[in-house]
């Protein structure tokens, strides 16, 4: 039985029950009437059997009046109502068949249907927003995880063409090269899966000035390769989050900092510190080509490069983990460019608990890092 009909059939039976009622009231208050035959100077007062039995007959019109129309007024009536819930039901059946673009768009009066109507058009939204964004997430990872084998295939084929005349050194370290691009990319895009789906471990004190000083050291010797500066400027900081998390926040943006720079004689500025409010700061600035302000929205999302798609060494992924890690630490991320090129980096998280006595003590001991 559809809900229309049970509302219907809900309908007429209040109405019945109303009308049985009133008919039940009315035969009570005839009980106070006389069974006998009177007059009142001749004239004819009708008994107690007289009107009732001139009342059922009208009774019965009544009674069947009223169950008509509640029938037939509820269920004009429960249709109207249930239009709305009509709507979504088409709305529905459209968005499992994969079209996500259709919206019930209540115009109905500002009641709980509309605010339902409301709610389930916005939930449509997030979802399409949603497919949208793992279908161009798909697109762009089948791209770049097929661009290193497709290089890695053709280097093959050459050498087996002429295996004579292969610099085989030279082949492998290519090969090393391609081979490195492609895990790094397959483990980025494991650790945005492992962020989207909620698998975070849990919250402690993170020293910052000390995982930026480690991560600083590590990648010093690539910076010296690419003839690239780090200059660290290390004041005590610390925040609530996930060490790990942390690390490979600061590690993208330095790493990002020493890739993307002019090359040799280029520079990487990273300071921590406490701004406003007792906030821990990460500010990672580098030199570098100019980047046009009006990519800077786009540089946090999955396989955009500032320099292009393809132009750039990495996996087009560290500033989309930097934006997911800040996002899911509750901090607040902000690119600038530059006018003389480069790119500035802040990071600004959410207070945290004070430093022990130990980290104080590194913190004061600890040199500006080069």
């Amino acid at each position: 039985m559809s809900a229309r009909l049970r509302l219907t059939l809900s309908y007429a039976g209040f109405l019945l029950v109303a009308g049985t009622g009133l008919v039940a009231l009315l035969v009570y208050v005839l009980r106070f009437v006389p069974e006998g035959n009177l007059s009142v100077d001749g004239a004819f007062i009708p008994n107690r059997n007289d009107l009732l039995t001139a009342l059922w007959p009208r009774v019965a019109a009544v009674l069947t009046a009223l169950t008509v129309v509640g029938l037939v007024g509820g269920w004009f009536l429960a249709g109207r109502m249930l239009r709305p819930l009509h709507d979504m039901h088409a709305v529905a059946r459209r968005v499992a068949a994969g079209q996500l673009d259709h919206r019930v768009a209540s115009s109905g009066p500002r009641d709980e249907f509309r605010e339902l109507a409301d709610t389930f058009d916005a939930m449509l939204d997030r979802l399409q927003a949603a497919f949208d964004e793992q279908r161009r997430f798909a697109a762009n990872a089948s791209h770049e995880l097929r661009t290193p084998y497709a290089v890695e295939r053709a280097m093959l084929d050459v050498a087996l063409a002429d295996p004579a005349a292969v610099d085989v050194p030279r082949l492998l370290t290519r090969l090393d090269e391609t081979n490195r691009r492609g895990t790094e990319t397959v483990e980025a895009l494991l650790a945005l899966a492992a962020l989207d789906q909620g698998r975070l471990p849990a919250v402690a004190p993170v020293d910052l000035a000390e995982v930026t000083g480690e991560v600083v050291r590590e990648l010093a010797p690539l910076a010296h390769r690419a003839g690239v500066t780090v200059h660290a400027e290390l004041g005590e900081c610390d925040l609530d989050g996930v060490e790990p998390l942390v690390r490979h926040l600061v590690g993208n943006l330095v790493l990002n900092g020493v890739r993307h720079n002019t090359g040799p004689g280029g520079t990487v500025h990273v300071r921590t510190g406490i701004t406003t409010g007792d906030r821990a700061q990460l500010v990672v600035c580098n030199t570098g080509p100019v980047v046009d302000p009006a990519v800077l929205g786009t540089l946090t999302e999955p396989f955009v490069r500032g320099g292009g798609r393809v132009s750039a060494p990495g996996s087009g992924l560290g500033l989309a983990l930097v934006a997911r890690v800040a996002e899911v630490h509750h901090a607040v991320l902000l690119l600038s460019a530059p006018s003389t090129g480069g790119l500035a980096v802040d990071v600004t998280f959410p207070p945290g608990r004070d430093l022990t006595v130990a980290q104080r003590s590194r913190a004061a001991s600890r040199s500006p890092a080069t």
